[in-house]
C-alpha cells in the first residue's frame, strides 16, 4: 500500500523526501526531525506500515503538527484511536485515515440510492402506510448484510480480522448511521482471528430499527465484497431484496481493485491540505476512529 500511495501522490506532483521501510530507518528521520527542526519543511507524512505501529508514528508527526495520512485501522485500541484524533483536532493539524472503500465509487453509487429508497421508506410508514406495527421504529424491517471475503494473504497479520477487514465495513455504514445511534448486538470472532461476524441496530433516529450483520474471512476460498439489502414487506409497502457487489473481478475470480478509489481518497486529502472540506475531515477522522472502537468492543 505504501508503493501505491506513492505512486498516486506523486502523480499529483507530490516529492518525498524521505522514506522508511523498518523501525531503525523511521527513527532516523525522527532524530532528524527532532535536532534539525525539518519538520516546517514537512508537508505531510504517509504512514502505510505494520497496524500495530499506526498510533506511535502517527502520534510522533501530530505531536509536530505535521499532517498525516495513515492506512486503516487508525490504531488498535479505541482509546488510542479517539487520543489521535482529538490530538489533531487540538492543534489544527489534519489526521485522514485510509478507510479507501467509502471512496470508492460503486459504494457512493449505493448509498445515495440506498439512503433515498431509505427515506422514502421511513416516509410511508411515518405517513401510517404500513400499520401501527411499525411502532417507533420507522426502519424495522430494514436489513443490510456486510460482507467481506478473502483468500490467504499474509499482509496485515498483526491485527486481528476485526481491524484489518471489518473497519472497512464499519466505516460505509457510519456514513449512512451516524455512530451515537448505533448499538453492537453481537460480536463474534473464531479463535485464531481470522474470521468474525457481528450485528449492529440502530437504536434511536431517524432510521431507528434499521439492522445490519457483517461476514468478515480472510482464510476465504473465494473473494468477494458485498453489500446485501432486504426491505421486508410491512403493510403496504413492498419487499424488496438486492446485492451489490463492491468489486471488480479478474476471469479468474480474484478482486481487482477499483483504482478510483485510491485516487479518490488521495484528492480529498490533498483538498484538506489546502483548507478545503474542514468539517468533512474532521468527521472522517472520528468516523475512523469509532470503528476502531466498534471492532474492538467486547
Amino acid at each position: 500500500m505504501g508503493g501505491r500511495h506513492r505512486g498516486r501522490f506523486e502523480a499529483c506532483g507530490v516529492s518525498f523526501v524521505g522514506v522508511a521501510d523498518i523501525d531503525a530507518e523511521f527513527e532516523k528521520i525522527a532524530d532528524k526531525l527532532n535536532t534539525a527542526g525539518d519538520a516546517q519543511t514537512v508537508d505531510f507524512a504517509v504512514i502505510a506500515s505494520p497496524a500495530t505501529t499506526h498510533y506511535r508514528y502517527t502520534k510522533f508527526f501530530l505531536e509536530r503538527r505535521i499532517p498525516v495520512f495513515v492506512e486503516k485501522p487508525l490504531a488498535t485500541t479505541a482509546e488510542q484511536a479517539q487520543e489521535l484524533v482529538d490530538m489533531a483536532a487540538a492543534s489544527g493539524t489534519v489526521l485522514f485515515v485510509a478507510q479507501s472503500e467509502c471512496f470508492n465509487p460503486i459504494f457512493l453509487n449505493f448509498r445515495k440510492h440506498f439512503v433515498a429508497e431509505l427515506n422514502e421508506w421511513c416516509a410511508d410508514v411515518t405517513d401510517g402506510h404500513a400499520g401501527s406495527a411499525a411502532g417507533c421504529e420507522p426502519c424495522r424491517g430494514v436489513h443490510l448484510e456486510f460482507r467481506r471475503e478473502h483468500r490467504y494473504s499474509s499482509r496485515c497479520r498483526d491485527v486481528s480480522v476485526m481491524l484489518d477487514l471489518l473497519v472497512h465495513d464499519l466505516s460505509m455504514f457510519l456514513t449512512m448511521f451516524p455512530y451515537g445511534d448505533v448499538r453492537v448486538e453481537s460480536r463474534n470472532e473464531s479463535p485464531d482471528g481470522n474470521y468474525a461476524q457481528a450485528k449492529l441496530k440502530v437504536v434511536s433516529g431517524p432510521f431507528a430499527g434499521a439492522s445490519a450483520d457483517f461476514v468478515v474471512d480472510r482464510e476465504s476460498a473465494t473473494d468477494l465484497r458485498n453489500i446485501t439489502v432486504n426491505f421486508a414487506r410491512n403493510g403496504e409497502l413492498p419487499s424488496s431484496n438486492y446485492t451489490v457487489s463492491l468489486a471488480r473481478y479478474t476471469p479468474e475470480g480474484e478482486i481487482a481493485h477499483v483504482p478510483d478509489s485510491l485516487d479518490n481518497e488521495h484528492r480529498f486529502f490533498l483538498k484538506l491540505l489546502a483548507g478545503a472540506c474542514g468539517e468533512w475531515g474532521r468527521r472522517a477522522a472520528q468516523n475512523a476512529a469509532d470503528c476502531v472502537r466498534l471492532a474492538t468492543i467486547k
